[in-house]
């Protein structure tokens, strides 16, 4: 069985090493949990021609962290990405498959690139405890598995959560205003892939 999400983001470019900044100070954060350190290894896959990137779809499969598993992720659509997740398997769980069924029935599914990714993650919580939103602190390194092109960079990434706020165009404001007075700078690639592909 999958489970299915919509993910909600903003990213930001910082340098190694950049201190994470007091969220505490946007308005409805009244916590900001302790971080926790995950090690997160996934490799991506695409036909030889890029079928489902070029259809905005992402493939991979993904160990370490709470999500562990395989992952599709769909087209930007009004600000969010759907994300279905299955078990970990050593193959691509039939029911993804089907799901990609009109991009590629799996027979030439290859490695695409490798990402992995140390991560602090912290929980932004309101008054009664419901998260808002999670921040994470990655150092992300990556291979390009058809040209060995590898890469590496510091990057900032915070996404909605159950108790994320109605107004999200406000709340998104305010991390923009705290994230680029701690030092970040807007994202030079729209994902991890695209970047660990040069795009």
């Amino acid at each position: 069985m999958s489970s299915r999400t919509i993910e909600i983001e903003r990213k930001f470019d910082v340098d190694p090493g950049t201190p994470v900044p007091d969220w505490s100070t946007i308005p409805g954060v009244a916590s900001v949990s302790a971080g926790e350190e995950r090690h997160l290894d996934a490799t991506y896959l695409d036909t030889p021609s890029a079928d489902l990137a070029r259809a905005g779809y992402a493939l991979r499969r993904r160990t370490g962290g709470p999500d562990a598993g395989w992952h599709i992720k769909g087209p930007l659509v009004d600000g969010g990405r759907v994300e279905l997740h299955w078990p970990l398997a050593d193959g691509v769980p039939p029911e993804a498959l089907a799901e990609l069924a009109t991009l590629t029935d799996g027979s030439d599914l290859a490695p695409l690139a490798r990402i992995v990714n140390d991560r602090v993650a912290y929980e932004l919580r309101d008054a009664d405890g419901g998260v808002l939103a999670e921040f994470v602190d990655d150092r992300v390194e990556t291979t390009d598995e058809r040209s060995g092109t590898r890469r590496a960079w510091c990057e900032w990434e915070i996404e909605l959560g159950p108790a994320a706020p109605g107004d999200r165009d406000a709340f998104f404001a305010e991390v923009e205003r705290v994230a680029l007075a701690a030092g970040a700078t807007a994202p030079s690639s729209a994902s991890k892939l695209a970047r660990a592909l040069g795009a």
